[in-house]
């Protein structure tokens, strides 16, 4: 008969708790079973219960979490880990009036704690108290999103140092990326240092294991709106609203996804309802200027800017939307208010580089011309810290483009692509009159304008993240080995996210995004019968337009004179090829001879388009419609030639761009 096994002692759950401790982090569903294997030898373990119901949580049952540790609540009332698994498994399940209850009691146990104090500020944040949100996500703690040795360890997992990262986020603040808690912590920091990438990579497990964690879809849906994603964006804040009705912050969310959809009016209809609820929000009043804006009701666009600032006084953003409104004046005493906020040490570099190209719009409007190029510079020197360019990688770029798109590349690959007619695209550089172009074919019966769109560029950025530059040669050149069906299912790809925005049933559509024109002979593999419109302004008069322009991103390049410059010949490097290998695929108009013959140009126009004439076009001005773009006032008045010239006033600083120029 065989031996019967050694009784379990207390040196041997002593020894389950502290490998269950060890391992919850890394493996929680192993450490929820030696939780409960311990439990097994002592029922009434405080601690055993602890762990299972955090590793349970951590392994995406927040409800058995709450099963195992509701009933310790009596037995230890003050101890904080206990409330902050509550608060964690509550959040996890989106009761937020729970999660708030016991975080806030947790961060009160425990001050020191950074992951339950953000915990406890986004929940707050869900709940609509804005103030004691930010008061707990701005605590300085060790391990909150102001410690420096926290950015150094998140530094590290961005980079791949797998062992410095462990080291400091789990050794020294004991944040382990499979905590739901800490992933989104960890999220915010990775934005923070400017690494979306990394912060999708610790979000999406999240999303996938405790799909109904508000904050984690909040985040995600943040996240999707900076990486220009909107409609990626939109679904997940309908999921955070069909999850939780009436949200303010949720509300506010879609109404932003909604906007950069194009759905001004949905955008318009989400912000009142968010103010309804937060009246003393300021971003909401800046988002609700956007969308009056957009759809044209300037006064309501001011009005709301203007409410924002009462709220806000030092938000440079607010003072630069107002600038952004070509025809709008500042007074006097906004001057003077913008040049005491730039005098104070709180605004970021961010708020000052807004509050530089508004004081520069403000002074060229009064025509002093030499201190409003002296704001413009400053602002474009702090945009250009923020984000560098690279002219050499561009150059690069556009030699690889005219070395791969030859005559027998494209000859080798006709009859390749999508043959949808669909689209016309209208490309070249931002401020070359493209917005122009867009209204008017959006004037015609036949045509739809979509604004900028993202898409083309989004197919380009996956097949850049594909290519293998040892034996591929990079992008673009990774596209001859591609085979030929691969071209009609990117364009039919293009045409099926692109069908999101379209609102009516003409049949063409608009996509006037100006980085576009470096994807030319992209466009012309996947969708070969589509219309393609360079825009071109006189250089010197369109590059001092962008670099007085203040480009939230995608223009780079827009923030040194110089730049402008070499960017403008690439571009007119790429354009040559194409005309020489393209002949008549490319129709070119120039903003100039628009303005001084709209009829002429607007026949030739129409004729490459195969559209027939229709009075309305020439009436553009007069066409109702949503517009986003920095122009959005000037395509609403009629065509003139008062500023063609007007980059004159400030030649003598323009040295720079004419050298660029060549």
């Amino acid at each position: 008969m065989a031996a019967a096994p050694p009784a379990k002692g207390p040196h041997d759950l002593a020894a389950l708790l502290a490998k269950a401790r060890r391992l919850l982090g890394s493996e929680p569903g192993v450490a929820a079973a030696l939780a409960r294997d311990a439990l097994a030898l002592a029922p009434a373990s405080l601690e055993g219960r602890l762990l299972l119901g955090a590793a349970v949580r951590r392994s995406g049952d927040p409800s058995g979490a709450l099963a195992a540790l509701t009933t310790l609540v009596a037995r230890a009332p003050a101890a904080w880990g206990l409330q902050f698994e509550l608060g964690a498994a509550f959040a996890a399940l989106g009761e937020t009036e729970a999660a708030i209850t016991h975080l806030g009691r947790a961060a009160a146990l425990n001050p020191q704690s950074s992951l339950a104090l953000h915990a406890l500020g986004d929940q707050l944040a869900i709940r609509g108290d804005h103030t004691a949100a930010a008061e707990a996500l701005g605590r300085a703690t060790p391990g909150s999103l102001n410690d420096a040795l926290l950015r150094q360890g998140v530094e590290a997992l961005i980079a791949g140092d797998h062992a410095k990262a462990d080291s400091i986020l789990k050794g020294r603040f004991d944040l382990h990326p499979t905590d739901p808690l800490a992933a989104r912590l960890l999220a915010d920091a990775a934005l923070g240092l400017g690494a979306p990438g990394a912060a999708e990579a610790l979000l999406r497990p999240v999303l996938e294991n405790a799909p109904h964690f508000l904050a984690a879809r909040q985040a995600y849906v943040r996240l999707r709106l900076l990486q220009d994603r909107p409609r990626e964006a939109l679904i997940h804040a309908e999921r955070l609203l069909a999850q939780a009705p009436g949200t303010g912050l949720f509300l506010s969310l879609r109404a932003e996804a909604r906007r950069q959809t194009g759905d001004q009016e949905g955008a318009r209809c989400d912000f009142a309802a968010a103010l309804e609820l937060s009246p003393d929000q300021p971003r909401l009043w800046l988002g609700k200027g956007h969308v009056l804006r957009a759809l044209g009701d300037q006064g309501g666009a001011v009005s709301a800017y203007r409410q924002c600032l009462a709220l806000a006084p030092t938000l440079g953003e607010a003072y630069g939307s107002l600038a952004d409104l070509k025809v709008f004046r500042f007074s006097a005493a906004e001057r003077a208010a913008m040049e005491a906020v730039l005098a104070a040490p709180e605004p970021s570099d961010d708020d000052r580089a807004h509050l530089h190209f508004a004081l520069g719009k403000a002074l060229e409007d009064e025509g002093a011309y030499a201190p409003a190029f002296s704001h413009y510079a400053k602002a474009n020197a702090l945009r250009r810290a923020l984000t560098p360019y690279d002219w050499r990688a561009n150059r690069a770029f556009v030699g690889r483009s005219v070395e791969t798109f030859t005559p027998s590349f494209f000859a080798a690959r006709a009859g390749f692509g999508d043959p949808s007619p669909d689209p016309i695209f209208i490309l070249g550089l931002p401020r070359s009159g493209s917005t122009l172009i867009e209204q008017i074919l959006s004037s015609h019966s036949a045509v739809e304008g979509l604004s900028e769109l993202p898409d083309l560029m989004a197919i380009a950025s996956q097949l850049t993240e594909g290519a293998d530059a040892a034996t591929l040669g990079g992008y673009p050149a990774m596209l001859a080995d591609l085979p030929g069906g691969t071209f009609s299912a990117l364009g039919a790809d293009y045409l099926r996210r692109t069908r999101a925005s379209r609102r009516t049933g003409r049949p063409f559509f608009v996509d006037k995004a100006p980085n576009n024109v470096l994807q030319l002979g992209l466009i012309r593999l996947i969708l070969p019968r589509a219309k393609i419109i360079d825009a071109r302004r006189d250089p010197m008069a369109c590059g001092f337009s962008i670099f007085k322009q203040n480009f939230a991103r995608g223009a780079a390049y827009g923030h040194d004179l110089a730049d402008i410059g070499r960017y403008y010949r690439d571009y007119l490097t790429l354009m040559d090829h194409f005309d020489a290998v393209l002949p008549g695929r490319v129709h070119r108009v120039i903003h100039e001879n628009l303005v001084r013959d709209p009829e002429g140009e607007l026949a030739r126009l129409l004729t490459y388009c195969g559209l027939e004439f229709e009075a309305a076009c020439l009436r553009f001005h007069e066409t109702a419609r949503p517009v986003r773009t920095a122009s959005s006032e000037q395509v609403r008045r009629p065509l003139n030639a008062d500023g063609l010239d007007h980059w004159r006033n400030f030649e003598p600083w323009l040295g720079p761009l004419r050298a660029g120029l060549g």
